[in-house]
């Protein structure tokens, strides 16, 4: 019994280990009043070297450091600045209608703009802090955390040189505001709550806007849809559920290093 234990302490050490020596820092910002927090994992240089910037954005009922473990994105690209932003608690509009669990606005407006607003907050600090290149600023989010990235989009797509939601769909009303830009979105054909129909016609919606072609393959479970505007949509399609497989980070961050903003 005590062997076991042993073991187990030191697993549960070595994992905390690991999280301990990334560069993470938590930052707090007052927006609103309201005190807003987010992981910021920034390489030395970018003190000095215009360097990308990655947003992250967790699930419904999700936390930053639970998606600084799954995205992992600053250590598939340790020279970004990766930023693994806190939601706050609001109501979900598949689950949980009372709002006891973090998330995100999910529209123009909702919740007085408080994650927008919070985003804005956030970026000016980078700006002031490290040497933002503006060219490579990127958002990526999963379930209503890509519903907020499209809604980043919607709202804030000058700022973004290519976006990644997860598991995720868009709101009609952001059609007439989203502008050509390259995306990649994952789905999982069985997933039951943001369902593979709806993000589907999301997919068509957004080959329109970018002007895509047909498709050709771009790895596993990838199919590129080209634009003569430089902005294709990539789409990463599994055969699970609403989840983020664990090779779907790496992707990400290689279809991000091939966009900067013109």
């Amino acid at each position: 019994m005590y062997r076991r234990f042993a073991i187990l302490a030191l697993l549960f050490f070595a994992a905390h280990s690991t999280f301990a020596t990334d560069n993470m820092t938590r930052t707090e910002w007052k927006v609103d009043g309201a005190a807003r927090e987010a992981l910021v994992n920034a390489p030395a240089m970018a003190k000095t070297d215009p360097s990308p910037v990655v947003f992250a954005f967790h699930g419904h009922g999700g936390n930053m450091k639970y998606a600084a473990t799954k995205f992992a994105y600053h250590r598939h690209w340790p020279e970004a600045i990766v930023i693994y932003m806190q939601g706050l608690n609001t109501p979900g509009a598949l689950t949980d209608p009372q709002g006891k669990l973090p998330g995100w606005q999910k529209t123009f407006g909702d919740q007085g703009d408080r994650d927008l607003k919070f985003f804005d907050a956030v970026l000016a600090t980078l700006k002031k802090d490290y040497k933002v290149d503006e060219k490579r600023i990127y958002a990526s989010g999963h379930s209503n955390g890509g519903g907020f990235t499209y809604l980043l989009w919607a709202a804030r797509g000058d700022v973004f040189a290519a976006v990644a939601p997860c598991a995720a769909a868009a709101k009609p009303e952001f059609k007439q505001h989203i502008k050509p830009k390259p995306v990649l979105h994952m789905a999982g054909e069985n997933d039951p709550l943001v369902k593979f129909a709806w993000q589907e016609r999301t997919i068509e919606e957004v080959r329109k806007i970018n002007g895509c072609g047909e498709g050709k393959p771009w790895g596993e479970h990838c199919t590129m849809y080209p634009s003569k505007g430089g902005t294709p949509v990539v789409t990463y399609i599994h055969s699970g559920g609403h989840l983020l497989p664990d090779e779907v980070p790496p992707v990400i961050v290689k279809f991000f290093k091939q966009y900067d903003k013109p």
